[in-house]
């Protein structure tokens, strides 16, 4: 029998399940890279799936670990949440990054006395790509629009922030501001080749929020 295809609400209601395992590995046991930590987390999890759901494996060519979904799986530490993704455009800053995340938050401990480490999921959220942007960029653009702001005031707001991009990408994005302005995002990308995200402002969320499902 073929395995059911895989929906986002399959995907949150694994997620939630994945959370409330134990999740006792001696191969993780003295690792302190957490990009191998969650590498590992992020396979076993993915693995899981493909063996209860048809659905499309992630490929270099997609960037995503869960194409037919237009997901992405990140996976970091309760210590310093934050992971890093391909930069595009800087449009992503204001727009969101283009795809939903499932982030999971780990907290490891190393068990010396039986040479196992110990991971307990603290925070698990599906963000919707709608919540991608960053929190700073997007607060301040909807700021200046409340105020009557006008394309003058975006463009210099936009060149205030050092967003990557030339004349040329600032114009462009001051004439989509004016006409289609952005959703509040929810995370905090700092500008670099490779954008660094970090999760803080999802991991630390107290009232619900449209976009943002708390899964654990």
């Amino acid at each position: 029998m073929a395995n059911k295809r895989l929906t986002l609400s399959h995907l949150i209601a694994e997620a939630r399940n994945f959370c409330k395992q134990a999740h006792r590995h001696k191969d993780l046991y003295g690792v302190t890279d957490g990009k191998a930590v969650g590498t590992f987390i992020e396979h076993l999890f993915v693995e899981h799936l493909i063996s209860h759901y048809a659905a499309e494996q992630g490929n270099s060519a997609s960037g995503l670990d869960l194409p037919t979904l237009n997901v992405d799986i990140k996976v970091t530490s309760m210590r310093q949440p934050q992971s890093s993704c391909p930069f595009q455009s800087a449009r992503q800053k204001l727009y969101g990054l283009g795809y939903h995340l499932l982030l999971f938050v780990y907290d490891k401990k190393d068990n010396a006395k039986r040479k196992i480490s110990e991971l307990d999921f603290v925070r698990c959220a599906f963000i919707d790509q709608s919540r991608t942007a960053d929190y700073q960029t997007t607060r301040g653009i909807l700021d200046i629009l409340a105020r009557s702001g006008n394309r003058d005031d975006v463009l210099a707001f936009l060149y205030d922030r050092n967003l990557p991009g030339d004349e040329i990408t600032y114009n462009a994005l001051a004439d989509e501001i004016m006409q289609h302005p952005p959703t509040l995002g929810y995370l905090t990308i700092s500008n670099a080749l490779q954008w660094r995200l970090q999760y803080g402002r999802v991991v630390n969320l107290s009232e619900p929020v449209e976009g943002i499902t708390a899964i654990r």
